[in-house]
Order: C-alpha cells, then structure tokens, then sequence
C-alpha cells in the first residue's frame, strides 16, 4: 500500500506503516524528527499523488476544546483549521483516518467514528483521541494495560510540551499499520 501520513513530523505511524511492508511518507511542515521518507511542505503538494491510505493528525491547537477559553479571540483561525480539516477529510483518497483530540470538529463537521484511549494500545496513560475514518474500520484494542494516569496532560510547561503532547503513541501506530494493511 502507498500510505501518506498527513502532519507527522515524529515519524511514529510512518515508521509503523513502513514496519508492515508498505511503502509510507510523512509530511509536514516541520523537518522530521527520525529519518525516513517525509515531505517538508504543504500536504496539499502531495495529497493527489495517488494514496491508498492517509492517517491524518492536523493541528489541534484552534480546534481542541481543552481551549475552549480562547475560542472568541481565535474565531478566524479555528476557521481556517475547519477548512484544513474538510480539505484532509475530502481528499481524493478511498481510505482515510483523521486524527484529534476531543474537538469542535465533532459539533462543527461530524461526531467521530470512534474515541481511543492509550491504555487500550499497551501504554497506561488516558488521552482520548478522536478518529474520523472513511473506508476503514474501528480500531480493536490490542494490549489493554492498568496504570492510567494522565501524564501528558500535567506535563509542566516547556519548549517541547506541545510536540510531546501531539506525538502518537507506538502502540496506536502498530495497530494503525497492522489493522489497516487490507
């Protein structure tokens, strides 16, 4: 399968997708964290270049409702973030997943599929991720763990926090590639 993984920079689900035999790209603005194939760009340079899957992860940053507080200051930019949303969710590509928190993606284009949890992928941690699919099933949980604390989200503040917090977890990258390798 030729797989794009739209707003990547870490390389997580690239990396996974690569794992399972596919041959898969990151791209996003950022250079990429680990080597591999990734685009430094605009996503819209490669979205018709002929995909079979795209996992998705645009930025939450006017969209999640864990900043609902600064949502009257920032109307024309959660705008143009529900643009890029419908732009990623419409693209020319028979299967899609798209990738965000708890969002106003959910009131303002539709509810997602389904809401994932770390703790159901091997990792004891609680960060619900939401995923908007098109042509693909839910995930099944792999490695249901105990010990869910939520430390990404009492993270102190630091350089590096927000890229932390939006970095998939390996074992939702796994089951991503394994899953969805139809």
């Amino acid at each position: 399968m030729k797989v794009l993984v739209a707003c990547e920079y870490s390389g997580t689900v690239r990396d996974a997708f690569i794992a399972a035999g596919h041959e898969a790209l990151s791209c996003d603005l950022l250079p990429t964290d680990a080597q591999g194939p990734h685009y430094q760009g605009d996503v819209r340079d490669v979205l018709s270049d002929g995909w079979d899957l795209m996992i998705a992860h645009p930025p939450c940053t006017h969209l999640a409702v864990s900043g609902a507080r600064w949502f009257k200051d920032k109307q024309a930019e959660q705008a143009e973030a529900l643009d890029f949303v419908r732009l990623l969710l419409g693209a020319p590509i028979d299967r899609i997943a798209l990738e965000n928190p708890v969002s106003v993606i959910s009131s303002r284009i539709r509810k997602p599929d389904q809401i994932i949890q770390p703790w159901q992928f091997g990792h004891g941690e609680t960060k619900a991720t939401c995923l908007w699919l098109k042509g693909l099933p839910k995930l099944t949980p792999t490695d249901i763990v105990d010990g869910r604390e939520a430390r990404v989200h009492k993270l102190p503040p630091s350089a590096d926090r927000w890229k932390i917090r939006s970095t998939t977890y390996p074992g939702i990258a796994a089951a991503m590639a394994q899953q969805w390798s139809d």
